[in-house]
């Protein structure tokens, strides 16, 4: 489920915030005057995310590299 908090609470709630994103491997996303500011996420997570996309680009650019053998 997605987490939404105001950026106040970053301040306010430190700990808890970070106890979740480390505990279930989710980011926070926090709101500054009721719209997206930023996202808060443990470092984990941001290397997962980091591997994936990484890995998503090289398949992207070997299938490329496919289509125009053909």
């Amino acid at each position: 489920m997605t987490k939404i908090r105001p950026i106040s609470d970053l301040r306010n709630h430190f700990a808890e915030i970070s106890k979740f994103v480390h505990e279930t491997f989710e980011p926070v996303f926090l709101t500054k005057n009721g719209h997206g500011d930023m996202i808060v996420m443990s470092m984990e997570y941001y290397e997962k995310l980091k591997l994936e996309s990484e890995m998503y680009h090289k398949l992207k650019e070997k299938l490329r590299g496919n289509e125009e053998k053909k």
